[in-house]
């Protein structure tokens, strides 16, 4: 009498059904790890853009004399990162103000905008 014994184990579906699910979940990590990335990316060159847009807006607010009407464009560096500041000056229905818009882009992406109005003191 021969006994059979029954082999413990994986089979070969089972152990493929199993690399398949491991696989799935490392691709959705990766893309998560991406998304994360970038976002930080992200963050950094807001704050980097907004940093540029208040001080030009300072600038204006601190100048002794009204800005001209017309736009500007101006490089802004900030940390290491070379970014453009489009400072777009408006005349307002009234004349004792002005309002004044910075814009800052990286490379052609614009980033944020900023505005304020100036007046005569």
């Amino acid at each position: 009498m021969s006994v059979r014994r029954r082999q413990r184990g994986f089979t070969l579906v089972e152990v493929l059904v199993a690399l398949g699910i491991v696989a799935i979940a490392l691709m959705a990590g990766l893309q998560a790890t991406g998304a994360l990335t970038r976002n930080a990316q992200r963050q950094s060159d807001l704050l980097l853009a907004q940093m540029c847009a208040e001080n030009e807006l300072i600038k204006v607010r601190l100048a002794k004399q009204m800005p001209g009407v017309g736009d500007t464009s101006i490089s802004c560096e900030q940390a290491g990162l070379v970014l453009n500041v489009a400072l777009v000056v408006r005349s307002t229905p009234n004349p004792n103000f002005l309002r004044v818009d910075a814009q800052v882009f990286k490379e052609a992406d614009p980033i944020v905008r900023l505005s304020t109005v100036v007046g005569f003191y």
